[in-house]
């Protein structure tokens, strides 16, 4: 009796241990949707600009994910069914993140959102891991609007949430989904594509890399990486630019002022070319595209500085009925854009496409 009674059991913890199994669910599997400029190999997905995103959908009560950050100074957004749940801060070793548990049993979105720029190093993404046997539904539709940024600090949203004034720009302080660009993707409910770094310019950059340079890489470090703009074609793009050229551009004895410039100060023509040329560049590789030139909200926008005229005049220049300039009028506060500030942004931009625009 004793003996039947024990298998019973035993069986009993077999049936319970097989009903309890988590579902592996591998980086190259069609049901995951990637947004942004995602590197997907055999084994992992590497993310590493802001704003890059992994999402699914399943059928079940949670899920993990499996993760390894490259110096573990990267936070995600865990964003399920629509909402933010929490930010999680990614570790250098490779472990099983619980994204979301216990939730009510049935079909959920789960998306996890890059806040930070590949400045702090790249994620290694190796799949998810559904909990209790959920199912893995189909892959969330690819959205029929399409949007590219190409940007700076502000628009990878540097120091968002610092809101003591010291406009902090590590990690923890910065959020690209309270970006005036991420705001304003999520309004259009379009596809989202960053391609921003903080300190980088058109011209000029405080570190050796231009975006000219850069704006066709996959892996923004690595020279030899370059993305197939086959892959994304946005119908709005967004170039917001000339901040840090604003700032370099007289400071003769700076490193990168040399580098790019040697003793001379860059003259308006050349500024001028020099912008009209990225932006024809951009065009090339989406010849349909609207592109609104933008410059702001910080100093270089104030009234009564030259850059905002200069992109005025490469507009002009180009002589192209689907190239437009918005200029953010420059903030009366310190530092990069508060949240709120942010958002004062993403209502302009917003404004303008309404009115401009026909997606």
């Amino acid at each position: 009796m004793h003996k039947v009674f024990h298998i019973a059991v035993v069986s009993l913890l077999g049936l319970l241990t097989c009903q309890a199994q988590d579902v592996a669910i591998k980086s190259t599997d069609n049901h995951i949707h990637y947004m942004g400029r995602v590197d997907s190999q055999a084994d992992k997905a590497v993310l590493a600009w802001s704003g890059t995103s992994v999402k699914i959908n399943f059928n079940g009560t949670g899920a993990k994910a499996v993760m390894q950050d490259q110096r573990g100074d990267n936070y995600y957004n865990i964003i399920i069914d629509g909402k933010i749940t929490r930010k999680i801060h990614l570790d250098a070793a490779k472990q099983e993140y619980t994204l979301a548990e216990n939730l009510p049993a049935g079909k959920h979105s789960l998306e996890l959102f890059k806040l930070t720029e590949w400045a702090n190093g790249k994620t290694w993404f190796y799949g998810f891991n559904l909990i209790n046997n959920a199912k893995l539904l189909a892959a969330p539709a690819t959205k029929k609007r399409k949007i590219e940024f190409f940007g700076n600090s502000i628009t990878c949203g540097f120091a968002v949430l610092d809101t003591t004034g010291q406009d902090r720009g590590t990690a923890p302080y910065e959020d690209n989904y309270k970006s005036y660009a991420a705001i304003t993707a999520r309004h259009f409910d379009a596809e989202y594509y960053c391609t921003a770094r903080s300190g980088i310019g058109v011209m000029v950059s405080w570190f050796p890399l231009i975006m000219p340079e850069m704006y066709n890489r996959l892996d923004a470090n690595d020279p030899q990486s370059t993305w197939d703009f086959k892959k994304y074609t946005p119908d709005v793009v967004v170039i917001n630019l000339f901040q840090n050229d604003a700032a370099l551009v007289n400071r003769t004895e700076h490193e990168q002022f040399k580098a790019r410039f040697g003793t001379t100060k860059p003259t308006a023509e050349f500024i001028v070319k020099a912008y009209e040329n990225f932006v024809a560049t951009i065009r090339s590789q989406y010849p349909k595209a609207q592109i609104i030139c933008a410059l702001g909200s910080m100093d270089a926008s104030r009234a009564n500085a030259p850059w905002s005229g200069y992109i005025k005049q490469a507009v002009s220049n180009l002589n192209d009925k689907n190239i437009y300039s918005l200029i953010f009028p420059a903030k009366k506060t310190p530092g990069h854009p508060s949240a709120i500030e942010q958002q004062d942004m993403a209502d302009q931009l917003i404004s303008f496409i309404d009115k401009t625009v026909k997606w």
